[in-house]
């Protein structure tokens, strides 16, 4: 059986990632916005590349002024 703490553990980190880099936003528009760059279809995500990968959404792409 999985480790049940990861739960908490990544809910933690996307609230965080929520509240830092797009606290407007609604749920819905955050999963839709960061899974819609994903490479490959999220079910098949491990919790912690799927982490991984809300981390590389908001990292700087380019011009400072463009949003993500």
């Amino acid at each position: 059986m999985r480790d049940i703490n990861r739960i908490d553990k990544f809910c933690d980190e996307l609230a965080e990632i929520w509240k830092e880099k797009c606290p407007d936003w609604r749920f819905g528009q955050f999963m839709i916005n960061v899974l819609n760059g994903f490479d490959r279809d999220p079910w098949f995500y491990e919790e912690d590349e799927m982490i991984e990968k809300f981390r590389q959404f908001f990292e700087p792409k380019g011009d400072k002024n463009e949003a993500p």
